[in-house]
């Protein structure tokens, strides 16, 4: 049997009050049928309170261990680091979790053992990526080979560990340069804030040692740009999207309306899409 809609609003509280966090929330605020905002938490407890009180409804900003109470949906969109925090005493207590940072879901998949044991359930959303769907299904047969070129301009990239710890410069660049040849887990575990999206698309497809990725810094673009190339016994297809960044030069300002589409998905009585 289907599961029946809810009879009041789903109630969701936001993990993280970056450029995702406060876009997602601030959303809701304004009003989305069938969901309500719960709380926030934020590293800076106080400037979140400064701008929720602003709100039409302002929320408490909790803290990530009390996060899940009063909330069904807990959306994280916080530091890498900051996932196990959020999601294991959301999963413990039966609720509905949507990871953003699913780089690190890659190192802790015992979550998944987490939620199952207390009825709780893992979403990852398609985030700056596009096409998930069809992966997702083409999974369902047999995929030979999935991979992907990043492409984004060097401040996209900044910081990220890999680059750190193989002394990979990427500042006065004029020429596009590639810094990263190799597996999706991989890719996940040395840029933990700039390719999420490698996580996701491994996850819905043949896992994260069998998804290649390349990394580009490129001074020529302005939008991180993305190319997947899948091979199936069902389809071959490719896809490419260009996403302009948010105020957070390592994330798309598509990103958070992703998690409001599959927010909304949640809620509504018809849902398209796989």
């Amino acid at each position: 049997m289907p599961r029946p809609m809810p009879e009041r609003p789903l109630h969701v509280a936001i993990g993280g009050f970056g450029a995702i966090g406060k876009t997602v929330a601030q959303q809701l605020d304004r009003g989305i049928d069938g969901l309500t905002l719960a709380a926030v938490s934020a590293r800076n407890a106080a400037r979140a309170a400064a701008a929720v009180a602003n709100f039409a409804r302002p929320v408490p900003v909790a803290s990530l261990a009390e996060l899940w109470k009063g909330a069904d949906i807990l959306v994280e969109c916080a530091p890498a680091a900051m996932l196990r925090a959020i999601a294991e005493p959301a999963l413990a207590h039966g609720r509905i979790l949507m990871v953003l940072s699913s780089g690190a879901l890659l190192e802790n998949l015992d979550l998944v053992d987490l939620a199952r044991r207390h009825g709780g359930r893992i979403l990852v959303p398609t985030g700056a990526l596009l096409g998930l769907d069809a992966v997702v299904a083409a999974a369902e047969g047999e995929i030979a080979r999935v991979h992907m070129i990043t492409r984004k301009p060097p401040g996209g990239l900044a910081g990220a560990p890999y680059l750190q710890q193989h002394g990979i410069g990427i500042d006065g660049l004029d020429a596009p340069k590639c810094v990263f040849r190799g597996t999706a887990r991989e890719a996940a575990h040395g840029f933990p804030a700039n390719v999420n999206v490698a996580a996701a698309l491994a996850l819905a497809g043949i896992g994260p040692d069998r998804t290649t990725i390349e990394i580009w810094a490129d001074p020529r673009i302005s939008r991180n740009i993305h190319n997947i190339e899948v091979e199936g016994d069902a389809a071959r297809f490719s896809m490419q999207i260009e996403n302009v960044p948010s105020e957070n030069p390592k994330t798309g300002r598509l990103t958070p309306l992703s998690v409001i589409a599959s927010l909304k998905k949640l809620a509504s009585p018809l849902a398209i899409g796989t």
